[in-house]
C-alpha cells in the first residue's frame, strides 16, 4: 500500500508539471482501452460464444434475386399458408 501511495503523489506531481500531456495520455490510454474492450465484446459475441440454438449447424440462409434488379439480393420471406 506504501509503494501505490508514493506512486499516486508521483503521477499528481507529473499531472500538475505538464497537465497536457498527462491529460493526452490519459484520453489515449481511455480511448485504446475502449476500443479494445467494445471489439473483443463483439468477437466474443460473434465467433467464439456458440449459438444460442439447439442444432446451429442446420441454420440457413436463402437469398432471393430480382430478375428487375439483377445483383441486388434479397432476403427471401417465409410462405404464407392462406
Amino acid at each position: 500500500m506504501d509503494t501505490f501511495l508514493q506512486d499516486l503523489r508521483y503521477a499528481v506531481r507529473l499531472y500538475l508539471r505538464a497537465p497536457g500531456f498527462t491529460t493526452v495520455a490519459m484520453l489515449a490510454l481511455a480511448l485504446g482501452i475502449g476500443a479494445n474492450t467494445a471489439i473483443f465484446t463483439v468477437v466474443n459475441a460473434a465467433l467464439i460464444e456458440r449459438l444460442p440454438f439447439r442444432n446451429p449447424d442446420r441454420l440457413v440462409v436463402l437469398w432471393e434475386e430480382s430478375a428487375r434488379r439483377p445483383g441486388r439480393s434479397n432476403v427471401v420471406g417465409p410462405a404464407r399458408t392462406s
